[in-house]
């Protein structure tokens, strides 16, 4: 049975969203009290939502880290770049389990930014 077509464009999508999606999450961690409508539960739908990009285009596999890759060369921000990274391991790992400190070291070293946002 042949595989379905990956829809380029769906895809792109998946990226630009997962990384605006991080964007915001990892602003609400640097300043919680700035945004009162982010309560428990609105954080955790939007931490399903980038799970759901990030899942779409690991589901695209190649195409989907090209993609990122693409967007991350175009935009080299630091949700652009947490795609990237997200996509290159082998093992899924939940937004939750994250060690957020790594991930914001781990992305000043490479776009030299003082926050990642």
């Amino acid at each position: 049975m042949p595989k379905p077509p990956v829809l380029e464009n769906i895809v792109r999508q998946h990226a630009e969203m997962a990384a605006f999606l991080w964007t915001i999450y990892d602003w609400h961690l640097l300043n919680p009290d700035e945004n009162p409508d982010m309560d428990a539960e609105r954080l955790v739908r939007l931490i399903e939502r980038l799970e759901a990009h990030l899942d779409g285009l690991r589901v695209a596999g190649e195409v989907g880290k090209r993609i990122a890759d693409e967007r991350y060369r175009e935009f080299p921000e630091a949700g652009e770049l947490f795609v990237v990274r997200m996509l290159t391991t082998s093992a899924v790992v939940k937004i939750s389990d994250l060690d957020i400190a790594k991930v914001r070291s781990y992305i000043r070293s490479i776009i030299g930014v003082s926050e990642t946002i």
